[in-house]
């Protein structure tokens, strides 16, 4: 996710970092030798293009605007969805570690903190496709973690269908033993659980959100529209703007360009783009919580680098 100071008008003109422009730069050169092409046509009189009116361009523009609109809202609303799930996380994490500190022995407690780190950093991973080994997940763990547990229970865990959930299994487990040695009784169970749940649900919203992009042919209707009017745009310009059909070409392109290739990014909240969540911030968030529960040094919180915090 983009951090960053909102910097002046004038700036505001020349900010890169940030911003899409790095993205269809490609698309925006491809376009300056098409529509400067187009003006060489014109006024070489190899091709007669005064008669060809905005008119049509004017229409079909509002309504791309409209259908941009309405993606754009639709891919926002789920970055947002995403980052609603993922601080729901960060409230349940602390919640969790504030009764397993109240019910449980501190043996237990501890037990129950080191897989929830577990669970959330796997979480995060198989949402960015990250590789699963054991010496990874180790490397992504806060020392207080990797202390606790033993290599030969992480594999275990790591080779599940479903490593996140396997952790969260491994903490029902402790659960269920202190049940069984009578050092919880159903009540205290009941809410223990509850914090499992709402885990469970994050990690559920969070996956649907992952494995379930917009329809295809909705995004490829936008993308293949907005392309078409840009590339089409210089030969109903150049009759009437000349040499500044490239330059008022580009403006346009750039609006519309722009914002297919946000919607795109904002469409897939949990990949590595710059707009998308800053999934490790938001784990280095719950590792200190835990360990703040656990009274052990609290790491520090992730800064951006180059304005992107990830």
């Amino acid at each position: 996710m983009i951090i960053r100071e909102r910097p002046n008008a004038f700036a505001l003109l020349f900010a890169w970092r940030g911003s899409v422009l790095p993205k269809i730069t490609p698309s925006l050169g491809a376009l300056l030798v098409f529509s400067s092409l187009v003006v060489l046509l014109h006024n070489d009189h190899l091709a007669d293009l005064s008669h060809y009116s905005v008119a049509p361009f004017t229409l079909l523009g509002v309504a791309l605007s409209l259908f941009l609109g309405f993606r754009n809202n639709a891919c926002y609303e789920r970055w947002w969805e995403g980052r609603k799930q993922w601080g729901n996380m960060v409230s349940d994490v602390r919640s969790l570690s504030r009764s397993a500190k109240i019910l449980m022995s501190a043996y237990a407690a501890q037990g129950l903190m080191k897989w929830c780190c577990v669970y959330y950093h796997c979480l995060r991973l198989q949402l960015r496709n990250g590789k699963l080994e054991s010496t990874t997940v180790m490397k992504e763990l806060p020392p207080w973690c990797t202390q606790r547990i033993h290599p030969d229970q992480l594999d275990r865990v790591l080779i599940a269908p479903n490593p996140a959930d396997a952790a969260l299994q491994q903490m029902a487990l402790i659960i269920r033993n202190e049940l069984h040695q009578k050092r919880l009784d159903t009540q205290s169970v009941r809410i223990l659980d509850e914090h499992i749940a709402r885990l469970t649900a994050v990690q559920a919203s969070s996956e649907r959100l992952a494995t379930t992009p917009l329809p295809f042919a909705y995004s490829l209707l936008t993308h293949r529209t907005a392309y078409l009017y840009c590339f089409l745009l210089p030969l109903g310009l150049v009759g009437s703007m000349g040499w500044m059909t490239p330059l008022f070409s580009l403006i346009v392109a750039y609006a519309f360009l722009g914002l297919d290739a946000l919607g795109e990014e904002l469409e897939s909240p949990f990949s590595g783009s710059p707009n998308a969540l800053p999934l490790e911030a938001l784990c280095r968030v719950n590792d200190r919580s835990l360990a703040q529960a656990q009274g052990v040094s609290a790491p520090e919180l992730l800064q951006p680098e180059g304005h992107i915090l990830n």
